[in-house]
């Protein structure tokens, strides 16, 4: 159950906390935003078993392995594309943190 507090906690409040914080007068254009990079999920349905409690998406699926990791940490460095950047690295944290409550 703490598992999935901190992982949807880390998918939902830390993007509207960025959202509020570093874009308030555009926050909810923002968080749409943020949240649109769930996106990256659609990866585990390369997966079988489709869903696994106790797999770390770390590094198992395409678009959560250390290179995507380094072409989304990448994404923060031009202004154009940090708010996505930001999304998909607040994302793979969360996923991150799964692996380490195995």
């Amino acid at each position: 159950m703490l598992q999935g507090m901190v992982h949807y906690g880390i998918h939902l409040i830390a993007p509207l906390l960025v959202a509020v914080l570093c874009y308030k007068k555009k926050w909810m254009k923002s968080y749409a935003i943020l949240l649109s990079t769930f996106v990256i999920d659609l990866d585990h349905l390369l997966a079988t078993p489709l869903f696994d409690p106790n797999r770390c998406s770390i590094d198992f699926h395409p678009l959560h392995s250390y290179i995507a990791i380094g072409l989304y940490v990448c994404l923060l460095i031009p202004s154009k594309t940090r708010l996505v950047g930001i999304g998909l690295c607040i994302h793979i944290l969360a996923d991150g943190c799964d692996c380490l409550f195995m």
